[in-house]
């Protein structure tokens, strides 16, 4: 009888733990196929349609070249006789589009964020690396840049990596700020220090006019003010960043 019930102990025992070994796997087998859903998901947005380049190919390509890009509108800066120029970011890099081929009906549909594939010649002014003669068509999808923080980068090689890109500054020193040829309304210079350099920003009227709140706090500045600033990294002879807001910290 003891013979037996050591049997039935043993066989009981084995039985239990085959059981816990067959579960085991579905514990894990969830979070495996989430992740892998998740890393589908990303290839799947990173994907460019036929044809169309990857920002680093972009970069690569020469001056006066043809290009094709997919992007996202992040602001208007203006529009004129069927043209638009428009600031676009994707998430390797920005592209600005400047006097792209555009109705006033489509313009109006270039909201911040809205995709768009864009075919253009790739060029250069003063330093200014843009997108021209170009024409578009929207996409599905939309992107939403988050300003990268690009203050200690100023007064480096570096900073021109992320030109035209979404940016912020932090801590900057109002040194002089002006009105172009000295009419409130027209573009405002802002002259800015930081560890011992001066660099030289932007408010253009045609991104935000005095009708906006930056407008007008760029324009009531004071020489010594420390402050924050938001941006578009524009270049022209060295970074001259459109700025699209200012916090002022001290």
């Amino acid at each position: 009888m003891k013979k037996f019930l050591a049997m039935l102990l043993t066989v009981c025992m084995v039985l239990a733990f085959a059981g816990c070994t067959q579960k085991a796997p579905e514990t894990d087998e969830a979070p495996a196929q989430e992740a892998a859903a998740e890393t589908s998901s990303a290839t799947e947005e990173d994907v460019k349609s036929e044809g169309v380049m990857t920002y680093a190919e972009y970069v690569a390509a020469a001056l006066d070249s043809q290009v094709t890009v997919e992007t996202y509108v992040q602001a208007k800066q203006s529009w004129w006789e069927d043209k638009a120029t428009v600031y676009s970011q994707d998430k390797d890099g920005a592209y600005f589009l400047y006097n792209m081929a555009c109705s006033q009906e489509d313009y109006d549909k270039l909201v911040p964020g809205t995709k768009i594939k864009v075919t253009g010649y790739k060029s250069e002014w003063s330093g200014e690396v843009e997108i021209i003669d170009a024409t578009f068509e929207i996409e599905e999808g939309s992107f939403i840049a988050v300003p990268f923080d690009a203050t200690e980068l100023l007064g480096k090689d570096e900073l021109i990596d992320h030109q035209n890109q979404l940016v912020s500054f932090k801590g900057l020193t109002v040194e002089k700020v002006a009105y172009k040829n000295d009419q409130p309304g027209d573009d405002i210079y802002v002259t800015f220090g930081y560890n011992g350099a001066s660099y030289d920003f932007c408010v253009e009227s045609y991104l935000t006019g005095p009708d906006t709140e930056v407008y007008s706090t760029v324009g009531a500045l004071k020489e010594g003010d420390v402050v924050d600033v938001e941006g578009f990294l524009y270049w022209y002879e060295g970074v001259n960043t459109h700025i699209t807001a200012v916090t002022v910290v001290q």
